[in-house]
């Protein structure tokens, strides 16, 4: 894949205060032209926080020269005044909730901010997931993990100081590691994956791996080196050229010189950032502060609850709780809807979506939740799947910028055989969020249902080269069809082509050889993806296809489930085996509970 630009990648320096949730608090919303701010400390503290935000996306399109600057994903903000109260929201570990300042955290419908205002500094892991979603919403093409998290890491502690901006400070927590543990080889940290254990476990090797990624960035900064940094990285891009080899192609050195170079750097001090001045027509008008009642107070409390492995159980007892208080809250009744999708339950689902709209016609997250609900169901009755398309029209009409909406009426489309307006949905998704590999896979689809196969395989070629083993073997299999599709086409003969890439249900399309069904991915409204490793205990397959894995990972016993263990990805093994016992491995599962969730792929070590 081509990177001919490196853009730097900013994040977000606020400051807010918030008051307790001990007496009653009055809670109120400030909104500014580009973020909603949830808190109890008072309106000028909410519009200080919003006004904070407002600069940082301000500099942030600056420094990428964009007169638009995208978030993938809608965003709200919630601040709490002491550590008791974040407690509440902090992610689990052995049953106990881990110490946090900040914490980001979300879906593919709603991102949240959560801060801890006790504590003097909680913004830098905060800065650093948001400086991912920028990323995400602003650049294309896919990045290794130390180049990712580097330029986070770098710009996690940004600070803005009246008319100058502090870009490339020092981060305290990176140089305590880096003193203390020392530096890994730099070809061992290029080599890290996404799906590496380095990459995803806790501990000191992923410690260092961060701080050492932080350290490298600077270096290229400080050096003027991002031109050798982008010859690198398009180096590495190529089959069969190892990572030392692209160190000498773009950095004009070997690993070991540039190991020496790295150190030097360290050893040196002469560590700098840099002054930029504050972008001009920062949106300092347009805000406005509403009081909020304790029951919707309350509903965005719960649904920050909701849009955590941890607490789902939680936050639909506390919509339960906002419902007894006042039974026509719109915001519980669609959080209590989405809950229950979340949980399989399309009847309960439905019942609350309906509900919602009844009390709020015009909420675009109700009118995307009730199509993502028909999508899950499998709908294909004609009637209903007009009026599920009119919904997600009218949901992207009234929030434009929500790139799943868009996605998912791309999907509602296809499903209709409407593939024009199809490919115009998802491109305006990629608009908003061009890193989306779902978005793009499905793009290609489309074209192959177009008949446009030469667009379609050249995103299939990048995405066959994801980092992402699942995406890689999708594109990789779909890859193959469409140069058989191109070639049928180009020769006119009768040829085998899979229908939604079910080997089942192949067909020839003896009539015309340019005739392919697309296989499309459904939207997966579903949190993050986890990596864990641990022991394999036990295999269920006493429903097949699908399969259940008792995975021994240190305190925890994790159920994680295979919907078809035909085709789960595996690697370590030659397939998916029912008689594994004992067993060590590797697994990438998106939770759907704290100790649950729906396998990935599992490796088996």
């Amino acid at each position: 894949m081509r990177r001919t630009t490196l853009w730097p990648y900013l994040l977000v320096a606020l400051s807010l205060t918030v008051s307790a949730f001990g007496g009653e608090p009055e809670w109120v919303e400030v909104r500014s032209p580009h973020f909603s701010v949830v808190t109890d400390a008072g309106e000028k503290r909410g519009r200080e926080a919003a006004l904070r935000f407002e600069q940082m996306r301000a500099v942030f399109g600056a420094l990428l020269v964009k007169a638009k600057v995208n978030l993938p994903i809608p965003l709200q903000i919630i601040a709490f005044r002491n550590t008791k109260e974040m407690r509440q929201f902090a992610p689990l570990y052995n049953g106990k909730p881990t110490q946090v300042a900040g914490l980001f955290q979300g879906n593919t419908d709603r991102c949240f901010i959560l801060l801890d205002m006790s504590v003097e500094e909680p913004w830098q892991v905060v800065f650093h997931e948001y400086a991912h979603q920028l990323m995400n919403g602003n650049t294309t093409g896919e990045f290794p993990p130390w180049f990712e998290e580097g330029f986070a890491e770098y710009f996690s502690t940004i600070k803005v100081n009246g008319k100058v901006v502090e870009v490339g400070q020092l981060s305290e927590n990176d140089v305590q590691v880096l003193r203390q543990l020392g530096m890994m080889k730099i070809a061992d940290l290029f080599k890290v994956r996404h799906d590496s254990g380095t990459y995803n476990e806790s501990g000191d090797h992923r410690s260092v791996f961060y701080a050492q990624s932080w350290l490298v960035v600077h270096y290229l900064y400080d050096h003027h080196f991002l031109g050798k940094a982008v010859a690198y990285l398009n180096a590495a891009d190529q089959p069969g050229v190892s990572v030392e080899q692209a160190i000498q192609q773009g950095f004009g050195m070997s690993a070991g010189d540039l190991d020496k170079e790295i150190h030097h750097y360290w050893d040196s001090g002469r560590i700098t950032f840099y002054p930029l001045p504050t972008p001009a027509g920062i949106e300092s008008a347009g805000y406005t502060v509403k009081p909020m009642s304790l029951p919707d107070a309350k509903a965005v409390l719960a649904d920050a609850h909701l849009h955590s492995p941890d607490y789902q159980d939680k936050a639909l007892a506390e919509f339960e709780e906002v419902l007894k208080l006042q039974p026509d809250n719109a915001a519980a009744l669609r959080g209590m809807g989405f809950g229950r999708l979340l949980k399989q339950d399309f009847q309960g689902a439905g019942d609350y979506f309906n509900r919602a709209a009844d009390h709020d016609s015009n909420d675009p997250r109700v009118l995307y939740y009730s199509g993502l609900l028909a999508q899950r169901e499998g709908v294909r009755d004609p009637s209903r799947l007009a009026t599920i398309q009119k919904n997600l029209e009218k949901s992207v009409a009234l929030d434009p910028e929500f790139a799943d909406a868009y996605a998912l009426l791309a999907f509602t489309y296809a499903t209709e055989n409407n593939y024009e307006p199809a490919a115009t949905a998802l491109k305006k998704a990629l608009a908003i969020n061009p890193r989306n590999e779902e978005y793009a896979f499905n793009l290609a689809q489309v074209y192959l249902a177009e008949r446009k196969v030469e667009p379609a395989i050249g995103i299939l070629q990048q995405l066959a080269n994801s980092s992402n083993s699942a995406v890689a073997a999708r594109a990789g299999n779909s890859l193959a069809q469409a140069v058989e599709f191109q070639q049928a086409m180009q020769s006119a003969a009768p040829v085998r082509v899979p229908v939604q890439s079910r080997p089942e249900d192949d067909k020839v399309a003896s009539s015309h050889p340019a005739v392919i069904e697309p296989a499309l991915v459904a939207p997966e409204n579903v949190l993050p993806m986890r990596f864990v490793k641990g022991k394999l205990a036990a295999v269920d397959c006493s429903n097949p296809p699908a399969a259940v894995l008792t995975v021994l990972a240190g305190a925890q016993t994790l159920k994680l489930q295979v919907k078809d263990s035909g085709h789960v990805i595996v690697s370590g093994a030659d397939s998916f085996s029912c008689a594994w016992k004992n067993q060590r491995v590797a697994v990438n599962f998106r939770p759907t509970t704290a100790t649950g969730g729906d396998v990935v792929s599992v490796e088996v070590q």
